[in-house]
């Protein structure tokens, strides 16, 4: 069969290998650019699969506290602290009480909201809103029973921090039998009685810490 020639005598089929070559040859050439593009801003090419660290060690809000054991002498008490904008429990251990009477139980349960949080409660994001330098002291003559009075006006604090004090004391020894926290401040600062409940729990930024009438 003849071979059709084009203008300039040779055949077409040797015309499409040559082209075939070129179009191969612009293709390596396209590629070598790309890896010495990729070397120029620090790029190593790879086929194998890219590790990018292990997943952050703690969730927001979560602890594991099944690893921490209960120290010798001591009782196990409930603290909020600030987690994610709301009120989140954490397990703290108190010393038994060296007096009779909510004073003492109240100091303990203050310490441990003014304590810096442990490594593993700031990596799974809990705070602490209640101010440092912040006491107690019992009631003062004609306060009602089981009174406690803070250095500083609890009407002053932070959202976030009388929560955090109403919703601790209120779940201890340190609240009345209806599970009221009688909280006054120095000087004649009226006595107030705080309670806990869901929404201050879920939103103690936003929400006012409930009180009932001091009896």
């Amino acid at each position: 069969m003849a071979v059709r020639r084009g203008t300039d005598g040779a055949g077409t089929a040797p015309h499409g290998r040559r082209r075939s070559r070129t179009a191969l040859l612009r293709s390596r050439g396209a590629l070598a650019g790309l890896l010495l593009l990729l070397a120029g801003c620090g790029i190593r090419p790879t086929e194998v699969p890219t590790d990018a660290g292990p997943a952050p060690s703690r969730l927001p809000c979560v602890l594991d506290e099944d690893s921490v054991s209960q120290p010798p002498g001591t009782t196990p008490a409930k603290v909020y602290l600030v987690c994610g904008a709301q009120l989140v429990v954490v397990n703290r251990y108190l010393s038994e009480p060296s007096a009779p009477g909510p004073l003492p139980v109240a100091r303990q349960l203050l310490d441990q909201l003014l304590l810096q949080p442990s490594e593993a409660e700031r990596l799974a994001h809990f705070t602490s809103a209640v101010p440092s330098g912040t006491a107690l002291a019992g009631p003062r003559p004609g306060d009602p029973a089981r009174t406690l009075r803070l250095t500083v006006d609890p009407a002053g604090l932070t959202g976030p921090a009388l929560a955090q004090l109403v919703c601790t004391l209120g779940e201890s020894a340190a609240a009345t039998a209806g599970g009221t926290v009688l909280l006054g401040g120095p000087g004649k600062t009226p006595v107030r009685a705080y309670v806990c409940d869901r929404e201050l729990r879920a939103n103690p930024g936003r929400t006012p810490v409930p009180t009932v009438p001091v009896t």
